[in-house]
């Protein structure tokens, strides 16, 4: 079970965007994340007139590893990890370690 979804706020812990807080967009493999406005890079495109795209630099997104954030609890408004909690049908629920609250989607 992924610890870290799609929709999630988290905050990142390492790296360039150390401190910066933002929304999960997408989940790229096992084992990254594209976030929001963090690992930005500058990409140089070619302008399509087939597709009618404009050519110049363009600033995009890249994956970040999962290691590199954590998940933003709301109720103390810091980073926190996340624990897996079964239940007695065999259901998985994610919970803050901090205080086992479960996360809510």
């Amino acid at each position: 079970m992924n610890k870290i979804h799609k929709g999630d706020e988290v905050i990142v812990i390492a790296g360039a965007d150390k401190g910066r807080r933002a929304k999960v967009l997408a989940r790229h493999g096992e084992e990254h994340l594209i976030v929001e406005g963090v690992n930005l890079v500058k990409r140089h495109t070619r302008p399509n007139p087939m597709r009618n795209e404009n050519g110049g630099i363009v600033s995009k997104e890249m994956p970040i590893h999962q290691s590199n954030v954590a998940i933003f609890n709301p109720a103390t408004g810091k980073a926190d990890r996340v624990g897996v909690r079964v239940a007695q049908d065999g259901a998985k629920t994610r919970v803050f370690r901090s205080s086992g609250e479960e996360i809510k989607v």
